[in-house]
């Protein structure tokens, strides 16, 4: 199935531009209207800024929709019964004619599908707490070892088992390279307490990284752990006790599969008295930036050196 290209994006790969494919989550899980459309417009408006478009992915009317114009945007974030994609229902999606909103793993499937290399998020999914009897573990792991896409987020989400997160990823073969600094952070906290497995110091470092696993032949992704800006983030210390508030009521109300992560980023809104979306809005803008730049990169490198 084709996707569907907005104006923008169309003439972009026409022109071989660079492109920043962008989840729809955040805006139809992440957050109410109107901060949820505000943040998706000033996602967008940042990887222009840097010099790359903007592709909201997003399924409507029953088709892939690769950018988004602005009314679309608009229906997409007051759309409050939109299905949460990943890769086992985004196909029933698409031939129900629902709207559904990309995750990580859905988007990283529906950009290689438009030929989109770079993606920019907040964080991944990854090992649930408790996830050796529960066996939740996010489809985005395995995702970044099958879609050959950059992925940049701020770490995993810090709600999660962090060293069983980045084992996975480790057995999978895909490579975490965290962004200026040796520690792996954690979405709202630029240190997690665990060391990154590898660290890269800039987009045109990355970009070759990139371009070099596709001349191996490896398949799968990277993953770029982006850490968020110090001057917005919340320290570990101070994020953990609202963390573990979170996930003791999620467990005493019953709340599990899909239902976990909102519920708990949610509940850690309401506790740090709005800190941590203010974080979470300051991060996916940071993390716009850098994957533009890394489009770029990508866009400026020889031909000989994408083969």
């Amino acid at each position: 199935m084709e996707p569907v290209f907005s104006p923008e994006v169309a003439q972009a790969r026409a022109d071989a531009a660079p492109i920043v494919a962008l989840e729809s989550t955040i805006i139809t899980h992440g957050m109410p209207f109107p901060q949820n459309l505000e943040t998706a417009e000033r996602v967008e408006a940042e990887v222009r800024a840097a010099g790359a478009v903007p592709a909201t992915i997003a399924v409507m009317g029953g088709r892939i929709h690769v950018g988004l114009a602005p009314e679309a945007l608009r229906t997409l974030a007051r759309t409050e019964s939109a299905a949460k994609l990943s890769r086992a229902d985004l196909a029933a999606c698409l031939v129900s004619g629902r709207t559904g909103a990309t995750t990580v793993a859905a988007t990283m499937i529906c950009a290689h599908r438009a030929g989109i290399e770079v993606f920019a998020t907040g964080g991944i999914g990854g090992v649930h707490r408790g996830a050796e009897t529960s066996f939740d573990v996010s489809a985005d792991l395995r995702e970044l070892a099958l879609s050959p896409a950059t992925v940049v987020a701020a770490g995993a989400k810090a709600i999660l088992d962090l060293p069983k997160t980045l084992e996975v990823l480790e057995t999978l073969g895909v490579p975490v390279i965290a962004v200026g600094q040796d520690a792996f952070p954690a979405f709202w906290s630029r240190d997690s307490g665990l060391a990154a497995p590898l660290r890269m110091d800039s987009a045109a470092e990355l970009a070759a990284a990139h371009r070099m696993r596709r001349a191996l032949g490896l398949a799968g992704g990277q993953l770029v752990a982006n850490p968020i800006p110090a001057e917005a983030e919340i320290p570990r210390q101070e994020i953990l006790p609202a963390i573990e508030t979170a996930l003791a009521e999620a467990e005493t109300l019953g709340i599990a599969a899909k239902a976990v992560t909102p519920f708990l980023l949610q509940r850690i809104h309401e506790i740090t008295a709005g800190r941590s979306l203010a974080a979470n809005i300051a991060l996916v803008l940071n993390n716009a930036r850098l994957a533009a730049a890394i489009a770029g990169e990508i866009a400026a490198l020889p031909a000989r050196q994408t083969r």
